[in-house]
């Protein structure tokens, strides 16, 4: 459970702070740079391909670099990249700062997939995978506290700075990590690590079931979870709410993931994935109707399920696709439904701008956004229908 717990830190610095951070300070930061509706749909937009060039790059050659250095990599540059956002003015360079995050939050994932399902039992991979992502969680609550503490005594550029200082304390654990753990042996034997070569990655993924379904979930989490994240501040400003608000929205929502992603973890590996998935999505599909119903009352509600559903997904899934392949084909599964997800995130994202500018009013796009939430269960419920022996799966060995 230690390496899942450092696995989390890194996602607070690498996603909380790296792709989420902005969201959450975008309508303080529009006060001294001159950011608008465009380049917020533009931001959206550009950081989700990053994301998705970022993972398909670690689908076809990541097994020929060392998962070990990728993560220490990227969270050096992480750092680096936080705390250049506390000094800059210019939309344009922001922009690039911002995709510059993105793309290294999808490799630090893919290698943490790939460590984890090397020295984790299968049994047990679920839970450990799910609980590092709940790191991510762990980075909304503390996005929450930096508007409601920080910016009003110390201003928006001193977060930036303080996740930058945070992004430098986890490389150091990390780094310290991976050392003790690189004079271990994994738990896997050499040949349950094969990889999926390249050029059969795709063919793989559309012939087996587990991968693609995880791969068209992946697209609808997407298209659905960033418009809501990316655009929440904006909309709760919009309908002239407080921006405290919005920070416990994030809170709720970062404290929810904290513990979702170690329950949820839990019951796929001692019931199924199906249900685990079914459990988070009608809890997000629920919250969603409320908050369409009435932002006003249940603005927080949303963050509940947002966090509920959001932070353990990406762990379960992964621990999904583990039972059926190896964990360097899992790692390479695991990008190309980041890929998935930046590809919906894009669309989303453009489609919320759009709808934006169009009719002057965000409504409408969380009623897209719950529709979303609604076909997922769906596509779930005939996952669940399918019979278990029918699912093709790849050996371990292969």
């Amino acid at each position: 459970m230690r390496v899942a717990a450092v696995f989390g830190l890194n996602q607070i610095v690498s996603h909380g702070f790296g792709l989420f951070l902005f969201a959450a300070l975008v309508p303080l930061m529009r006060e001294s740079v001159a950011i608008t509706n465009w380049h917020i749909a533009a931001i959206g937009a550009l950081t989700q391909l990053s994301y998705l060039a970022g993972a398909l790059l670690l689908g076809f050659i990541g097994n020929k670099i060392c998962s070990t250095r990728l993560v220490l990599t990227t969270g050096f540059l992480t750092t680096i990249l936080l705390f250049s956002m506390s000094q800059l003015q210019s939309p344009l360079i922001i922009t690039l700062v911002l995709v510059l995050l993105a793309a290294s939050a999808s490799i630090s994932w893919g290698a943490i997939v790939e460590i984890i399902g090397r020295h984790s039992k299968p049994e047990r991979c679920s839970t450990y995978l799910s609980f590092a992502s709940s790191g991510t969680a762990w980075g909304y609550g503390l996005n929450g506290l930096l508007i409601l503490m920080v910016v009003p005594a110390l201003g928006w550029q001193r977060s930036w700075q303080i996740a930058a200082v945070f992004g430098l304390i986890v490389v150091l654990f990390t780094w310290r990590l991976l050392t003790k753990m690189n004079r271990q042996p994994s738990i896997q034997n050499s040949s349950a690590q094969a990889m999926i070569p390249a050029a059969e990655l795709l063919s793989t993924i559309m012939r087996e079931r587990t991968a693609l379904f995880a791969c068209v979930v992946s697209f609808l989490l997407g298209f659905s979870t960033m418009p809501f994240a990316n655009w929440l501040s904006t909309y709760l400003n919009e309908l002239q709410l407080p921006a405290t608000l919005g920070g416990y929205t994030w809170t709720i929502a970062g404290v929810t993931g904290m513990f979702a992603g170690v329950i949820t973890g839990w019951i796929a590996d001692r019931t199924s994935h199906a249900t685990a998935l079914m459990i988070i999505f009608i809890g997000f599909a629920l919250s969603l109707m409320a908050f369409v119903y009435d932002p006003t009352q249940f603005a927080v509600l949303a963050g509940f399920g947002y966090g509920l559903m959001y932070f353990p997904v990406w762990g379960i899934l992964a621990g999904w696709i583990r039972q059926s392949f190896s964990s360097t084909a899992t790692m390479q599964i695991c990008s190309i439904c980041m890929v998935t997800f930046g590809l919906g995130g894009a669309l989303g994202n453009l489609l919320a701008g759009f709808i934006r500018d169009a009719t002057g009013s965000l409504e409408l796009v969380y009623i897209i956004v719950t529709m979303a939430v609604l076909l997922m269960i769906l596509l779930t419920l005939v996952i669940m229908r399918a019979s278990p022996s029918s699912d093709s799966k790849l050996s371990l060995t292969v």
